[in-house]
């Protein structure tokens, strides 16, 4: 593979990660915290609500998961394509 389509198909899979990361994360803070907090409200969950979780705790360890999901994901990427740190 030559080194330019290398650095495309490296930059289109961050993008593709990056956008599911950031629906993933949309998903779960402003859907579930807040559109679907309605029907999540009768599923009772350490003493609260599920949509009372998700907006107020869920929301926050859902996107530091993400945040190390993206760094092992990133670190097999660089790799793959060899622009890992030595």
């Amino acid at each position: 593979m030559s080194e330019e389509s290398s650095a495309a198909a490296y930059w289109k899979a961050n993008l593709r990660i990056i956008a599911i990361c950031l629906v993933i994360w949309a998903v779960v803070s402003f859907g579930f915290g807040l559109l679907l907090r309605p029907l999540l409200s009768g599923i009772p969950i350490g003493g609260t609500d599920l949509g009372f979780w998700f907006a107020q705790q869920g929301s926050i360890l859902v996107f530091i998961a993400l945040i190390f999901f993206y760094a092992w994901y990133m670190n097999r990427l660089d790799r793959k394509h060899g622009v890992d740190e030595v």
